[in-house]
């Protein structure tokens, strides 16, 4: 059979095309519940699937995976409350969009970068995935390592006024990551003899809380606030406007989709690294980042669903899952008898012509499903304080549990909802924190393999300029260094200014 007979597989069976659809359906109402993510929904389907055909779990799990990474925007947009990690950045100006009246136009423009990042993620699969494979392939420890700094780098734009205070939140969330049974001796590390703390810290879990519950505790002390009528006369944006911010939603998505490839990383440091790459290049946005800018949704949403189709590369090519969720999907299809690898473009080349049809047919999926409800889902910012306040902690009190069915977790988030509310008050940014801990692990782990490998720190050092991947991210990290001091005395210099006046 030729490739397009291949391409063709789910027009000729009607079933699978309904099976996407079911699944981005589903995916996108999961995803934005706060806790529920896309890997907890395709690890049920496993045992649930077990006894179908392969095409058709394969199909479902598609939908649920593709409609998940897009239903945590929701969530972000109307609720300050990231569905998924991958929303996080999302939230930064989605949120002040919904406050500002407009969660319709955020929804609308973060549905569509979703589509055009996940059929560029699908293109670059179908197209190049032996490349890419191959290129993730080189990626050693200290690029990892040095991709965790790019990472950390980001506080400056994070919403921070001061830098200064950008990586204060961030070493609160490094050491908050460091909690738990050490990965390399098994030694418990900050667990104070309590046993429920071997297993660290869920940055879900914080995510929840830093976001969410604090959100609620700040605005019950801002009681003569009225609800903003949202408008949703026009959700779908213009074809303009989708022109304009292209050349931009090819950035992310290709930045998505390489970094989507690298195993362990995933579209939540995607969206992020996205996310400030358009904070730094942009000129002069319609309004300024973290205050309803709508570049700041076109760059994470094209990144975390571009990441989509590169999290697939690795599994179908190498073997090696992209991320949780390809991991879960890597397990399912050796149920079902099949192994990915070098070899599946020879043995079962109609497997990955399928994934590829799948995820295609899931974008469009995606344009019908996430512009319809919109203007439905748009009300919740218009619901009484009084209704909706309660409604985020009983939300956010239930994401968390589903997690792990710990209780735990629930205390661990109203802590973190507490932390939230403190670091908000004294104008500390709460972002920074929950990117400390999502890098914690990346951060720690490739060092401590850096150090293994090179013997010493200084021969960890030197490993740097060995290798053109390690000398270009060593290259982007001076130049986001000194951007980032020239921001932060431009900075510095407006308040001295604005002080003086």
């Amino acid at each position: 059979m030729s490739v397009l007979s291949y391409l063709l597989v789910p027009f000729t069976h009607p079933l699978l095309i309904v099976f996407v659809a079911i699944g981005c359906f589903a995916g996108i109402y999961i995803g934005a519940i706060p806790g529920l993510s896309a890997t907890m929904a395709v690890s049920l389907l496993v045992s649930f699937t077990y006894g179908w055909e392969t095409n058709s779990a394969i199909a479902l799990m598609i939908g649920i995976f593709i409609g998940a990474v897009y239903g945590g925007s929701r969530s972000a947009i109307l609720l300050n409350i990231p569905g998924a990690p991958a929303a996080v950045a999302t939230a930064l100006d989605g949120y002040p969009l919904a406050q500002k009246g407009e969660a319709g136009r955020a929804m609308g423009i973060a549905t569509t970068q979703s589509v055009v990042g996940t059929i560029l993620g699908v293109i670059v699969l179908a197209v190049g995935a032996p490349l890419v494979s191959q290129l993730a392939l080189k990626f050693a420890s200290v690029d990892y390592l040095l991709l965790g700094v790019m990472g950390m780098m980001m506080v400056g734009s994070l919403n921070c006024k001061s830098i200064f205070r950008g990586l204060m939140a961030a070493a609160i969330g490094v050491l908050l990551g460091t909690i738990g049974m050490d990965s390399m001796t098994a030694i418990p590390r900050f667990t104070f003899g309590n046993t429920y703390l071997n297993a660290g810290i869920d940055y879900v879990v914080a995510m929840i809380g830093l976001f969410g519950v604090s959100e609620a505790l700040v605005q019950i002390t801002q009681k003569d606030i009225e609800a903003v009528k949202q408008k949703v006369d026009k959700i779908i944006p213009s074809f303009d406007t989708i022109l304009k911010y292209l050349p931009l939603t090819i950035r992310s998505s290709i930045i998505g989709v390489i970094v989507g490839a690298l195993p362990g990383a995933g579209g939540d440091i995607a969206a992020l690294l996205c996310y400030d790459q358009a904070k730094r290049t942009v000129k002069n946005p319609e309004v300024p980042f973290g205050e309803g800018a709508v570049e700041g949704i076109v760059a994470p949403e094209s990144a975390n669903n571009a990441a989509i189709g590169g999290a697939f590369i690795p599994m179908l090519t190498l073997g090696i899952p992209g991320d949780a969720v390809t991991a879960v999907m890597l397990g399912a299809l050796t149920i079902h008898g099949l192994q990915p690898g070098p070899n599946l473009m020879k043995t079962s080349p109609d497997l990955f012509y399928l994934i590829v049809s799948c995820l295609f047919i899931g974008s469009i999926c995606l344009v019908i499903f996430g512009l319809t409800g919109v203007k439905i889902f748009a009300k919740i910012v218009e619901i009484p304080r009084g209704i909706l306040l309660p409604l985020i902690i009983i939300l956010s009190v239930v994401g968390s549990y589903a997690i792990n069915k710990n209780l735990y977790d629930i205390f661990w988030m109203m802590a973190f909802g507490v932390l939230g509310y403190f670091l908000k008050r004294y104008e500390y940014p709460v972002a920074p924190c929950v990117l400390g801990i999502i890098l914690t692990n990346l951060l720690e782990n490739n060092y401590r393999r850096g150090i293994a490998i090179n013997d010493t720190v200084p021969g960890l050092v030197a490993s740097i300029f060995r290798s053109p991947i390690s000398i270009i991210l060593f290259a982007a990290i001076v130049i986001m260094f000194t951007t980032q001091t020239n921001t932060y005395k431009t900075w510095k210099a407006k308040r001295e200014a604005a002080r003086n006046a």
